[in-house]
């Protein structure tokens, strides 16, 4: 029988994601519930990814809600559920937010476009924005303003994000770039599919590095003091994902052909200056 919790710890070390190397600090007991958490928002993240049948993606994604169910109702099947099962119950994680994740991935199975930023803001709290909020439950805090910082970092993330994955998104037919400011800075949707670079698109992308640092910014001005030594994993994060901003930004954005990524052991030496400075 799989260990749930082995199961959780193999699948975000598997993704090398920088999400991992944010709470490889934390005490043993959070470490394995934020580890569960994200565990399970790869499990519906790859199910759009991955599965190429929008019927059977879309039965997957069904599959997972009913497993949300389980998983309050005390009979998870899969391992990551029943990893979360004493995690919800511990730190008191809320069923509508588990579900809200899930709404995020459907709108990835239902389009590929945002026609503003009030579109691509709703998905973006959707994937990123409830499991910053998840996030902080299981971290802990004593002042409920550290909840917008928990919203607005996520958000930040999810725009790095987006940033970083232009050409790989809209090689699989996806735009997570508004319209309205495709057309404002005058870029065909046909110039991403093709991985056409031009002045134009280097001033679309640097309104976006623009509106991301923004969020960022926000996020900190609104975490207090008192919360901060146990949000240390989400400035770990930020670390990273702003350091990783910035490397896109200088090398102007090429982000159409190429991933640009830090190495793991510049992720171990941001989390660590991070997490030890407070």
């Amino acid at each position: 029988m799989t260990d749930p919790h082995a199961y959780c710890q193999e699948k975000a070390a598997a993704s090398g994601s920088s999400f991992y190397y944010s709470f490889m600090f934390l005490p043993p007991e959070r470490r394995q519930a934020i580890t569960a958490l994200y565990a399970f928002c790869r499990e519906v993240d790859d199910v759009v990814d991955e599965c190429h049948d929008l019927q059977i993606a879309q039965t997957k994604l069904d599959w997972w809600r009913g497993e949300v169910g389980r998983i309050f109702d005390g009979t998870p099947q899969h391992p990551v559920g029943q990893a979360l099962k004493d995690v919800i119950r511990q730190f008191s994680l809320p069923r509508e937010q588990l579900l809200e994740i899930i709404d995020g991935m459907q709108m990835d199975l239902q389009q590929t476009r945002y026609l503003d930023w009030k579109a691509l803001n709703l998905y973006c709290y959707r994937v990123a924005s409830v499991v910053g909020l998840l996030s902080a439950e299981i971290f802990g805090y004593a002042n409920r303003q550290t909840l917008k910082y928990a919203h607005d970092l996520g958000l930040a993330f999810q725009l790095t994000n987006i940033i970083r994955d232009v050409g790989e998104d809209a090689r699989r037919g996806r735009i997570y770039l508004p319209v309205d400011e495709l057309k404002q800075f005058n870029v065909p949707a046909r110039q991403l599919l093709d991985g056409e670079y031009s002045d134009n698109f280097r001033q679309l992308m640097a309104f976006q590095a623009t509106r991301a640092r923004q969020y960022y910014d926000q996020a900190f001005a609104q975490l207090p003091p008192e919360d901060r030594k146990n949000q240390r994993p989400g400035l770990v994060m930020a670390a990273i994902y702003r350091t990783l901003l910035d490397e896109i930004e200088a090398d102007g954005f090429q982000v159409l052909d190429r991933r640009t990524s830090l190495t793991p052991l510049r992720k171990i030496w941001l989390a660590g200056m991070t997490w030890f400075r407070g």
